[in-house]
């Protein structure tokens, strides 16, 4: 029981710090969103734009997408030579950000899994200690010959709060997830629209909202 009980501590605590990290990690790309969609289209010009999504040490997936179709478009302009020379600019770039997107999506991924598990095996684990718990108490009953309910009643009851503290354990995990989850998605929407942005600029030399879609030249990135 003591090693049942170790294990779900060390699962709540790894799954409340995963909470907290992710918790913190998804408001700061909220606030670089807001960023992104206010005061790099309000910049002068691109370089000044990029150093206006932050320090180039800083994880922020804005300035890294920024920076991708940036470098994409000058390496195409400066390598036609190359085997990605036969593609167009078009083409390489969505190439560029979508590939950026995806390395985002990941990132912003990491430590989920950590909670989906935890979510998904603590009630089971809370369930092996208290049926460990019960059959070593029936073991413990039977070898002193007295078989009373007051004998019975408090070593089951002490086993069986370890289903509970497996739940109690599961529960935020699950509910954790979900939520991170929902507010992931809602950032990989903001991400897939500055790259549909940073894509029409590139291409078109203005903002998406400014082109008219005319020859449906702009081609949407979306992160696989």
């Amino acid at each position: 029981m003591r090693i049942v009980t170790l294990i779900l501590l060390i699962m709540s605590v790894a799954s409340w710090a995963v909470i907290g990290f992710k918790s913190w990690r998804l408001w700061a790309v909220s606030r670089q969103a807001n960023i992104a969609s206010s005061q790099f289209w309000h910049s002068k010009n691109l370089a000044q734009g990029v150093a206006a999504l932050g320090d180039v040490n800083a994880a922020n997936p804005f300035r890294d997408l920024a920076q991708d179709g940036l470098n994409a478009v000058e390496h195409h302009a400066t390598s036609r030579d190359d085997l990605h020379g036969a593609l167009s600019v078009n083409e390489w770039l969505s190439s560029c950000l979508r590939r950026s997107l995806d390395n985002s999506a990941a990132r912003l991924h990491s430590g989920l899994s950590v909670l989906a598990s935890i979510g998904s095996t603590a009630p089971f684990v809370g369930l092996f200690g208290t049926v460990w718990g019960i059959y070593h108490a029936l073991l413990n009953i039977g070898s002193s010959g007295q078989v009373g309910l007051d004998q019975v009643a408090g070593p089951v009851g002490e086993a069986l709060i370890m289903t509970a503290f497996g739940l109690a354990v599961a529960i935020p995990a699950v509910l954790g997830y979900n939520t991170l989850l929902r507010s992931q998605k809602g950032v990989m929407a903001k991400l897939n629209n500055f790259a549909h942005d940073l894509h029409a600029y590139f291409i078109t030399g203005s903002r998406v909202s400014q082109v008219v879609a005319n020859n449906g030249s702009v081609t949407p990135v979306k992160a696989h």
